[in-house]
């Protein structure tokens, strides 16, 4: 019985997009950061299958849209993601890991697109990914042909592909967390002493190669054991993440903050001179006067002690004499408070 030419051509057709996204597959396995990731499956998709309009939705409380709002130079992720909250998300595609086509009605979709461009949609594709087992967006293409992503079509191989990249999301979440740790302090999100006193060392020299102003600035907290002991630990940890948020929130972004050890920050205060350090951190304190933490509905204050050093003073001829200088003022700070 001889096999009728259109099913051939179908079992051709479907060979053809079968190979097609195995090479997405491989293509992405091995990536290991989210730029180079994302970017990589956007232009695979793009490429391979000619698709009009192809974009990622994150959800906006999912574990990677902070990782991904964080990527400012992408042009390729910032005009093809879109951020959506959780509840909008869930009722759009039904809470469902599977694919999802539609031709018509498409305007219940838009919440799903990206603000910046304009798509033109007759038909489009969704398919959920998942991150530990939870839905944390879609990977979506969309098409002016009403018949593309017709509903009824298979979508086994896409389904698998999304499968596939939740996976590789996985692993590079898991990847991006480590190298996280090995740069940030893991309790408060700030850079760790070890990056610290290499950025230090950095400036210290282009400070005095240009001749331009450098400011440390090191700081503790006030009887930081008296809130542990007198509030929990708990307390002594959102302590420190207030600190931490109020240095970072009030610092230029030239400016680095880093948690030194236990209650103690440094900040690193590029072309300012000890008077500017000296406003700087009254911005600080003031803020935390006027912004007192709570504990089973009592209040307490968060309190700085503070050293400055500058690289113009006369004895300080390295990163490290910058540092230790600051360090023996804020002590200084500490036993007069005593």
């Amino acid at each position: 019985m001889e096999i009728p030419h259109s099913l051939l051509q179908r079992l051709k057709e479907n060979e053809n997009t079968a190979r097609k996204f195995n090479e997405i597959e491989i293509s992405i396995l091995t990536i290991l950061n989210f730029q180079d990731f994302l970017e990589r499956l956007l232009f695979e998709i793009r490429d391979k299958f000619s698709i009009g309009y192809i974009w990622i939705s994150v959800i906006e409380e999912s574990d990677i849209a902070k990782q991904l709002h964080d990527i400012q130079d992408s042009e390729l992720l910032r005009t093809s993601t879109a951020f959506v909250r959780q509840k909008k998300f869930l009722s759009v595609t039904n809470n469902s890991k599977r694919p999802l086509l539609a031709n018509k009605n498409l305007d219940i979709f838009h919440a799903l697109v990206p603000e910046i461009p304009t798509y033109e949609m007759g038909s489009i594709a969704i398919a959920p990914i998942t991150l530990d087992g939870k839905i944390i967006g879609s990977i979506n293409q969309a098409d002016k042909d009403k018949t593309r992503f017709e509903p009824g079509i298979d979508t086994s191989l896409l389904e698998q592909l999304a499968l596939k990249v939740s996976l590789c999301l996985s692993n590079v979440t898991a990847h991006e967390q480590l190298k996280f740790l090995a740069f940030h302090d893991p309790l408060t999100g700030l850079l760790n002493r070890g990056v610290m006193e290499r950025i230090l060392e950095r400036e210290f020299q282009r400070a005095r190669r240009y001749q331009i102003e450098l400011s440390l600035l090191f700081l503790d907290l006030d009887d930081f054991k008296a809130i542990n002991d007198t509030f929990g630990h708990d307390n002594g940890d959102r302590a420190l993440c207030h600190v931490s948020d109020c240095l970072s929130r009030l610092k230029r972004d030239s400016d680095i903050v880093a948690r030194f050890a236990g209650d103690e920050f440094i900040v690193i205060l590029p072309s300012t001179s000890k008077a500017q350090a000296e406003h700087y951190v009254t911005r600080v304190t003031t803020r935390l006067e006027s912004t007192p933490l709570s504990a089973n509905e009592t209040p307490f204050y968060v309190n700085l002690s503070y050293g400055i050093s500058t690289v113009s003073e006369k004895d300080i001829d390295s990163s490290k004499s910058l540092l230790k200088a600051a360090d023996k003022r804020l002590y200084q700070a500490k036993q007069s408070k005593k």
